[in-house]
């Protein structure tokens, strides 16, 4: 089977790489082709999967293009993970935000908005090469803001499309290590957005765990989410929430604290990647390991200027797993492809067409639920109760906020972009939502030109 990997000079490419080498199933990816428009960053990145690839026999082909057409012919399966605009759009989607006082984060609040604008004719224009080159293809999309994206590429190419986030299984995977039981035979119950979203129950052998953990104050306090919102807060949700959710519980505080600090996490990522590609593209054989230690660095203060720490050191809220074997959304992504391939029914929680899975909800929305995936695709499973009054609500007021952005960016109009900004619940006033906007076009190519546009011809 072939795989392609779109934005794959990406620095996060190494994860599904590692995936793949340590995948001996069959059927199997035997070839894998790179694509990106950066071709030094493609180049720098060919290299260091080679090297992790030097003590496997039975390495999948690998090959690398600037040419869109060539990685996607012949492909089974489409990984993407591109970056429109690059970091330095990314320093943009933060700092006009929080010039006026709100969140400036790439996925949450205004400055994810300004990136998905910037994004969607981008992946539109890929969507519809991947619909006459590979229509049998399935796009699993890591491309953010994840939600977004996938519900806009849907238009195009319907449930071959889904979005994929390590975030949800992950908090399940915790919360049974927590209780030392194993995490293979935990049934969860996860309701959301991409970012915004709630893990309600964690079954395993028919009982519900979550309770216990929840109950016991000693390993509660070990959990990520209890640093972040506090135990007594998740006891009063009784449940778990996304970490991203702490941009709305905090909001405040968040934004404070960002501002207060030297760095945002835009501004280290550009100083430290830029670092690192330029040490890596001359390296030769180090450049393995200078990725490592790249990524430990990166991972390590996740986070942290949100949180009152600073870029570049440790926050101590998360825990580091570098194993190869639980590498984050490229376990996740494997999962989809080997479900498929092999017939292998596996329950993962995805971004996909929510149908009547939720149903104070659009069926054509994308929506964060576990899914049932085969070899006939991908089936969200049905709901043993729908989300509460504060879930759904909240999804309801984020899920109109995208649909206006989708808008957009679908038809160049800024009046859609300026109620995206102005209903956001992280935003809500007019007057700063014109800023927003202005600010946004005015900095940040990407954005004025998809809003000159006369929209995109489906």
């Amino acid at each position: 089977m072939k795989l392609a990997i779109l934005g794959g000079g990406g620095f996060r490419t190494p994860y599904v790489w590692q995936a793949l080498l340590r995948d001996h199933g069959n059927p199997r990816v035997t070839q894998v082709s790179l694509y990106d428009v950066d071709e030094y960053r493609l180049r720098t990145m060919e290299n260091i999967l080679q090297l992790f690839a030097a003590d496997f026999e039975d390495a999948p082909q690998l090959t690398a293009t600037t040419q869109l057409e060539t990685a996607l012919e012949g492909a089974d399966f489409i990984f993407a993970a591109i970056r429109v605009g690059g970091l330095e759009a990314r320093c943009c989607d933060e700092h006009v935000a929080l010039e006026q006082g709100v969140l400036g984060q790439e996925t949450t609040g205004p400055g994810g908005l300004a990136y998905a604008i910037r994004t969607i004719p981008a992946m539109m224009q890929i969507a519809q090469k991947v619909k006459q080159i590979a229509p049998n293809a399935y796009f699993i999309n890591f491309t953010n803001p994840a939600g977004i994206i996938t519900e806009a590429m849907q238009q195009v190419l319907g449930n071959k499309v889904l979005g994929i986030c390590d975030t949800p299984s992950g908090l399940g995977r915790r919360v049974a290590g927590a209780l030392e039981l194993d995490h293979t035979r935990a049934q969860m119950d996860y309701v959301g957005l991409n970012h915004l979203g709630w893990m309600r129950h964690v079954i395993i052998d028919g009982q519900d765990v979550l309770p216990d953990l929840l109950e016991n104050d000693e390993l509660l306090s070990r959990m990520e989410e209890a640093k972040i919102f506090g135990s007594d807060w998740l006891r009063e949700l009784g449940s778990l929430p996304n970490e991203y959710l702490y941009y709305y519980y905090d909001d405040r505080d968040a934004v404070r604290r960002i501002l207060e600090s030297p760095q945002t996490r835009g501004d280290f990522l550009l100083q430290t990647q830029t670092k690192f590609y330029q040490a890596a593209s001359s390296a030769g054989s180090k450049a393995a390991d200078m990725w490592w230690h790249a990524v430990n660095e990166r991972s390590a203060s996740y986070m942290a200027e949100a949180l009152g720490g600073v870029q570049g050191h440790p926050t101590g809220h998360r825990e580091l797993n570098l194993d190869p074997a639980h590498l984050g959304y490229a376990g996740v992504a494997l999962g989809v492809m080997t479900a498929i391939s092999r017939n292998e029914r596996n329950i993962m929680i995805l971004n996909v067409r929510n149908g009547h899975t939720v149903t104070n909800m659009p069926e054509d929305a994308v929506v964060e639920v576990p899914t049932m995936v085969d070899s006939n695709g991908v089936h969200p499973l049905s709901m043993a109760e729908q989300p509460n009054l504060h879930q759904i609500g909240l999804m309801q007021q984020v899920k109109a906020v995208e649909r206006h952005a989708i808008a957009a960016a679908m038809t160049g109009s800024s009046d859609e972009a300026l109620k995206a900004f102005a209903f956001h619940p992280l935003v809500e006033s007019i007057p700063i939502a014109h800023k927003l906007l202005e600010g946004y076009t005015a900095r940040i190519p990407g954005v004025a030109q998809a809003l000159d546009s006369q929209g995109i011809r489906l």
